[in-house]
């Protein structure tokens, strides 16, 4: 007979929980910085697409450098055209952060579009295993990347900032949730 013992605060993982205060104040501070965001969504979206570009470029970097440390491997020039691509799309965006921005919003709305369309035929080819849901996932999709597109260039201005406010809210408010858990309380 196995028995198990519970009296040790392990997740799933195997890692031990997060203490109570450690995830208040984590919820706190993202609740915190999602309203900051939300309070100027067009300021935030230009600070997004300059992150977002100096990302670009240190990847394009890495993926330069990487194709020489592993020359051998095969595929060098593709590697080294791909970190150009990054770097210069990174370029683009440090140096034009509202065009950036801009080309962000245009590509998430085609995203959004795209990804709505497939998940809607799947969910109407899995109907019989709760593809309702699926179909309804694909339709706010759709709907997203319609809004999206239809007042292009306007929400170029402000989509990426309320996304980031609403993703750090949601984010706080999962740490919050998480600190008053049951299991978190031995903590």
């Amino acid at each position: 007979m196995t028995t198990y013992d519970h009296s040790t605060s392990m997740g799933a993982t195997g890692l031990p929980q997060p203490r109570r205060w450690v995830c208040v104040l984590l919820g706190l501070f993202m609740v915190f910085t999602g309203l900051m965001v939300l309070g100027d969504i067009a300021f935030f979206t230009v600070v997004s697409a300059l992150f977002i570009g100096w990302m670009a470029i240190a990847a394009g970097a890495f993926e330069i450098l990487h194709a020489f440390w592993t020359k051998g491997w095969g595929g060098f020039v593709w590697q080294v055209v791909l970190g150009i691509l990054y770097i210069a799309f990174g370029i683009i965006l440090v140096s034009q952060p509202l065009t950036g921005a801009l080309l962000l919003t245009y590509v998430l709305g085609l995203a959004l579009l795209i990804s709505g369309v497939v998940r809607m035929l799947i969910g109407v080819g899995r109907w019989q295993q709760g593809g309702a849901i699926m179909l309804a996932s694909g339709l706010f999709g759709v709907l997203a990347g319609l809004v999206i597109l239809t007042g292009f260039p306007m929400t170029g201005l402000w989509v990426l900032g309320l996304l980031l406010g609403i993703d750090l809210l949601s984010h706080g408010i999962g740490w919050l949730t998480l600190a008053w858990r049951p299991a978190a309380a031995a903590a």
